[in-house]
C-alpha cells in the first residue's frame, strides 16, 4: 500500500539539506547531461590548464635565458598538434565504446585484462592528481587575492575538496548546473581577453607586462650558445611540461553514458569543442606572453630573476602569466583583469569536478569486474556514485597533507598515468578496427574503418613519444613516485579481483552441498536459570537436534553450585555441562568445546543458541550483550558451526517497538538503495516496502 510519509529525524533532514530529494532509479534519465551543460563538467579539467600549462612551458625555456622564448610558440604548436591528434582519436573511441569504459575497456577488450589493470591503475591515480593539483593551484591563487588565507592553503584545499564532493553527490546533473556559469565565463574571460590583445598587437598598442624588464640568469648547464643535444633536452622538457594541458581530455570518453542520447554523437561533439577551444586559448596565451615580453621562471628559483640595473629582484612578487597578460591588456580597465584573475581561480577549483565525474565512473567499473570493491557500484539516494566521490575526495585530502598544497612538487607527479592510457589505448583501438576489418565486407564501411584506424595508429605514435619524454625528462623529479603508485593500484586490483575469485570458486554449489549433517549436537549457553534461557531451550527443543545440552561456564564455585542445585530441582530433561574455567574466561572454553565436538563428527554440524536480551535505549546497549558479542565473533571463525541468537524482548524494548511504529511509514535515507523499499514506477511518486 501507499505510504503516508511524516517528518524525518534529524540524520535525515541533514543529509536532504546537503544532497537533495532521493530519485527513484526510473529518474535516471533526468541526470543525464546535454552537450551544453556536459562541456563544463568533464571539459572543465583541460581548459584549466590554460592557466598552468604555458606556465610551465615558460619555466622550461627560462632556464635558457628569455632568448629561449622565441620557441615558446613552436613548443605551444607542438602540444596543440598532439592536443589534435589525441581528441581525433578518442571521437572514434566514443563511437566505438559508447559504454563509458573508455580507455580501460578498450584496453581491456582488445589487449588483455593485464593492459585494462594497467591502464586503469594509470586513470585511477591521474584522476586524484588532477583533484589534487587543481585544488592546490586554486587555494595558492585565492590566497594571492586574499591575504588572509596566505598560510592557510592546505586548510583551504581540503575544505574545497569536502564542498567539491558534497556538491557531486547531490548528482551528476545538479553539479553540472553549478559549474557551467563559471566555466563559460572563463571560456568567453580568457577568449575575449586574448582576442583584445590580439586587437592591440595589430594596433600597436599592445603593452609590456610588469616583467618585461627583468633579465633572466640562465641556470647552469645552459649557459652561452646550446649544443644541439642541450637544445634538445631543454624543448623536450618544456613541451613534456606543455603536455600538462592535455590532462582530462580522456574524461569524455569515461563519461559517455552520463550524456543524452545519442551518445557518442554528443560525447563526440562535445570533445571537438573541447579541443577548438582549448587550443585557441593556449595558443592565444602563449603568442600574448611572448610578444608582450613575459619574463617568468620556476617560483622556487626566482633568484635568477635580475632588475635591469643586475641587482636581484628579491622585492618582485611573480605573478603567473594570465594575470600578467591580463593586467597588461586590460590597464585602462581595471574591471576586466579582475575578472579574468578571480575566474581563472575559481576555474582552477572547479577542474577537480572533471575527476569528480570520471572517478566514480570508472570506479563502478572496475567494480563490476571485480577489480575493485562492490560498493563502489552502488548508486546513492541522488543515483551518484556515491562511494566512489567520497573515495576519490578522501584520497585526494590524503595527498594534498602529504604534500602541503605545494603545486610544484604535485605537478612532477602530473600526466604520466594520462599517457599511459592514452598509448595503451590507441593501441587497442588500432587492434579494434584491424579485427573489424578482418570481418567486414562492405567496401564504404571498410573505408569508414581504416580511416579511423589511420586516425587512432597516429595518436598512438604520437603519445607513445610523448609518454618516453615524459618519463626521461620528468622521472627524476618525481614522475617515480606515480610509477610506484600505478604499480601499487595495479596489484591492489589484482588482488581484489583474484581474491572475488577464490570466493566464487568456494561459494560455487557442488554434489557435496547436497549431503545433509550426519547429526545435530545442540549447546544452549547458560549464563543464568531465567526466562532467556528457558526460551533459548524451548526454541532449541523445536529445531529436534540429535543432541541437546546446556552449556554454563564456572568463573566462580559458588554460583556454579547453586545453578546446578537450581538446574536439578527444576528437573529439566535437558543435561548441563560445566566447563571449568580456571582463568575466569568465559569465551576461550565455549569455542573449544564447540571446536571439540566438531572434530568428534567432521560431518556432523554444532548449533549454538546464545540467549540476549534486547533492550530499547542506546545506553542500555553497553550495558549488555557484549560478551555475546565477543562469543559471536569467535564462533563464527569456527567451521561447522552454526551460531543463533535467541532473542528476549526486555520492557524498555518497547521504545524501540514505538520508534519502529513510527518509521513504518517513512521512507529513511538509503533505504531505497538498500531495498527496503520499492519503488512502484507507476508515476505516482509512491514507494512500498
Amino acid at each position: 500500500m501507499g505510504l503516508a510519509f511524516i517528518p524525518v529525524g534529524v540524520g535525515d533532514v541533514s543529509k536532504r539539506i546537503i544532497l537533495g530529494r532521493k530519485l527513484r532509479s526510473s529518474q535516471l534519465g533526468e541526470t543525464l547531461l546535454s552537450k551544453r551543460i556536459a562541456l563544463p563538467v568533464f571539459a572543465s579539467d583541460a581548459l584549466s590548464s590554460v592557466a598552468y600549462a604555458p606556465d610551465e612551458i615558460f619555466i622550461m625555456l627560462s632556464l635558457a635565458g628569455a632568448s629561449a622564448y622565441s620557441m615558446s610558440w613552436q613548443v605551444g604548436l607542438a602540444v596543440a598538434v598532439v592536443m589534435t591528434a589525441v581528441i581525433a582519436s578518442y571521437r572514434q573511441t566514443v563511437h566505438a565504446y559508447p559504454s563509458g569504459g573508455g580507455d580501460y575497456e578498450v584496453a581491456k577488450v582488445n589487449l588483455g585484462r593485464t593492459a585494462g589493470v594497467t591502464v586503469a591503475s594509470a586513470l585511477l591515480v591521474d584522476y586524484v592528481l588532477t583533484v589534487a593539483v587543481s585544488i592546490s593551484a586554486g587555494a595558492h591563487y585565492a590566497s594571492s587575492a586574499v591575504g588572509f588565507l596566505d598560510g592557510h592553503e592546505t586548510t583551504f584545499a581540503v575544505l574545497t575538496i569536502v564542498v567539491l564532493a558534497a556538491l557531486n553527490l547531490r548528482g551528476v546533473r545538479e553539479s553540472g548546473m553549478y559549474f557551467a556559469v563559471p566555466t563559460y565565463v572563463f571560456m568567453v574571460a580568457i577568449l575575449g581577453m586574448c582576442a583584445y590583445g590580439l586587437v592591440r598587437l595589430l594596433q600597436g598598442t599592445l603593452p609590456q607586462v610588469e616583467s618585461a624588464d627583468l633579465r633572466i640568469v640562465e641556470a647552469p648547464g645552459y649557459e652561452g650558445e646550446l649544443t644541439m643535444v642541450a637544445l634538445l633536452l631543454l624543448l623536450a622538457r618544456a613541451f613534456s611540461s606543455g603536455c600538462a594541458a592535455l590532462t582530462g581530455v580522456e574524461a569524455i570518453s569515461n563519461g559517455v553514458p552520463a550524456f543524452r542520447k545519442p551518445k557518442s554523437k554528443n560525447a563526440a561533439t562535445t570533445l571537438f569543442l573541447l579541443g577548438l577551444i582549448a587550443i585557441s586559448m593556449m595558443m592565444s596565451v602563449i603568442v600574448l606572453a611572448k610578444q608582450m615580453g613575459l619574463r617568468y621562471v620556476d617560483p622556487l628559483d626566482r633568484s635568477r630573476l635580475l632588475n635591469p640595473d643586475g641587482t636581484p629582484a628579491d622585492t618582485y612578487d611573480q605573478h603567473a602569466v594570465i594575470a600578467q597578460i591580463a593586467r597588461g591588456i586590460f590597464d585602462e580597465f581595471p574591471p576586466g583583469f579582475y575578472l579574468v584573475v578571480v575566474i581563472t581561480g575559481v576555474i582552477l577549483v572547479l577542474a577537480a569536478n572533471t575527476a569528480f565525474n570520471g572517478f566514480p565512473v570508472l570506479g563502478s567499473i572496475l567494480a563490476e569486474d571485480g577489480y575493485l570493491p562492490k560498493a563502489l557500484g552502488s548508486r546513492g539516494d541522488r543515483l551518484a556514485y556515491s562511494n566512489g566521490i567520497v573515495f576519490l575526495g578522501a584520497m585526494s585530502v590524503v595527498l594534498v597533507i602529504a604534500f602541503d598544497a605545494e603545486v610544484t612538487r604535485l605537478i612532477q607527479l602530473y600526466i604520466v598515468g594520462v599517457f599511459v592510457s592514452f598509448t595503451l589505448s590507441q593501441l587497442g583501438m588500432v587492434r579494434h578496427w584491424t579485427r573489424l576489418l578482418g570481418r567486414e565486407s562492405d567496401p564504404q564501411e571498410r573505408g569508414r574503418m581504416q580511416r579511423a584506424r589511420v586516425i587512432n595508429a597516429v595518436g598512438m605514435s604520437f603519445t607513445g613519444v610523448v609518454l618516453v619524454v615524459v618519463l626521461i625528462t620528468k622521472f627524476t623529479h618525481g614522475a617515480w613516485i606515480t610509477v610506484l603508485v600505478m604499480a601499487a593500484f595495479f596489484v591492489l586490483m589484482r588482488g581484489v579481483r583474484r581474491h572475488y575469485e577464490e570466493v566464487a570458486h568456494e561459494l560455487a554449489i557442488d554434489e557435496q552441498d547436497k549431503v545433509l549433517p550426519t547429526r545435530v549436537h545442540a549447546i544452549v549457553l547458560v549464563s543464568k536459570l531465567h526466562k532467556p534461557t528457558l526460551r533459548a531451550l524451548a526454541y532449541a527443543k523445536a529445531s529436534r537436534p540429535n543432541v541437546l545440552e546446556a552449556i554454563y561456564v564456572d568463573t566462580d564455585r559458588a554460583t556454579t553450585q547453586a545453578l546446578v542445585k537450581a538446574w536439578e530441582e527444576r528437573n529439566f530433561d535437558v543435561p548441563l555441562k560445566v566447563l571449568h574455567s580456571p582463568y575466569r574466561e568465559v569465551t576461550r572454553p565455549i569455542v573449544e568445546y564447540a571446536q571439540a565436538i566438531r572434530r568428534a563428527s567432521p560431518r556432523g554440524v554444532v548449533a549454538v543458541y546464545i540467549p540476549e536480551y534486547v533492550v530499547g535505549r542506546w545506553w542500555e546497549q553497553l550495558l549488555h550483550n557484549q560478551s555475546a558479542l565477543r562469543l559471536k565473533g569467535r564462533l563464527l571463525f569456527s567451521p561447522g558451526v552454526m551460531v543463533t541468537s535467541v532473542p528476549y524482548q526486555l520492557e524498555s524494548s518497547q521504545v524501540a517497538r514505538e520508534r519502529a511504529a513510527r518509521d513504518q511509514g517513512r521512507v529513511k535515507a538509503g533505504d531505497l538503495r538498500r531495498g527496503r523499499v520499492v519503488d512502484d514506477d507507476d508515476g505516482s511518486g509512491q514507494v512500498h516496502r
